[in-house]
C-alpha cells in the first residue's frame, strides 16, 4: 500500500466519529472510576482507623476492669482484717467508679465497632463499583479495536451498574 493511502486510512480512523464518541466515554469512565477508587481507599483507611480505636478503647475498658477488680479485692482484705471502715469505703466507692468508666468505655467501644462496620460496607460498595466500571473500559476498549457497537454498549452498560453499586454506599 503505498505511504499517501496508508496516510488517509490513519486520517479516516483518526476522524472515526465511533472511535471519538467510544474515546471520550472512556474518559468519562476513568474519571469516574478514579473518583470511585479514591472513595472505597478513604474508607477503607476509615475502617482501619476506627478499628484501631475501637481495640484502644477495648484495651482501656480491659484496664479499668483490672482496676475495679483489684479495689474489690483490696476491700474484701480490709473487711476481712477489720479494719477502718473509712478505708474499705474507700475502695468500694473506687470499685463503683471503674465500673460506671468501664461502662462508658465499652458504649465508645461499640460506636467506634459501628463506625467501622459501615465504613467497610461503604468501602466494599465502592470498590465493588470499581469492577464495574474498570471492566466498562475494557469492553470500550475491545469495542474501539473491533469497531463493534455491542461491545461499547455493553461498557455503557456496566459503567452505569458501577456508578449505581459505587453510590449505594451512601444509602443505609
Amino acid at each position: 500500500m503505498p505511504e499517501h493511502e496508508e496516510v488517509e486510512e490513519h486520517v479516516q480512523h483518526a476522524q472515526d466519529p465511533f472511535n471519538k464518541t467510544v474515546a471520550g466515554t472512556m474518559a468519562i469512565i476513568a474519571a469516574l472510576l478514579a473518583i470511585v477508587s479514591v472513595l472505597g481507599q478513604h474508607f477503607n483507611t476509615e475502617k482501619l482507623l476506627d478499628q484501631q480505636l475501637a481495640s484502644d478503647e477495648w484495651a482501656y475498658y480491659q484496664a479499668k476492669d483490672i482496676r475495679r477488680y483489684v479495689a474489690q479485692v483490696a476491700q474484701d482484705g480490709f473487711n476481712q482484717i477489720k479494719t477502718d471502715n473509712q478505708i474499705s469505703n474507700k475502695y468500694a466507692h473506687d470499685s463503683d467508679r471503674y465500673k460506671t468508666q468501664s461502662a462508658e468505655i465499652e458504649d465508645k467501644a461499640r460506636d467506634f465497632e459501628k463506625e467501622r462496620d459501615s465504613a467497610g460496607r461503604r468501602g466494599d460498595r465502592f470498590h465493588f463499583g470499581e469492577v464495574f466500571l474498570e471492566v466498562a473500559i475494557v469492553l470500550s476498549s475491545l469495542a474501539i479495536l473491533t469497531k463493534r457497537r455491542a461491545l461499547f454498549l455493553g461498557g455503557v452498560g456496566s459503567a452505569l451498574v458501577g456508578v449505581v453499586i459505587a453510590f449505594t454506599a451512601y444509602w443505609p
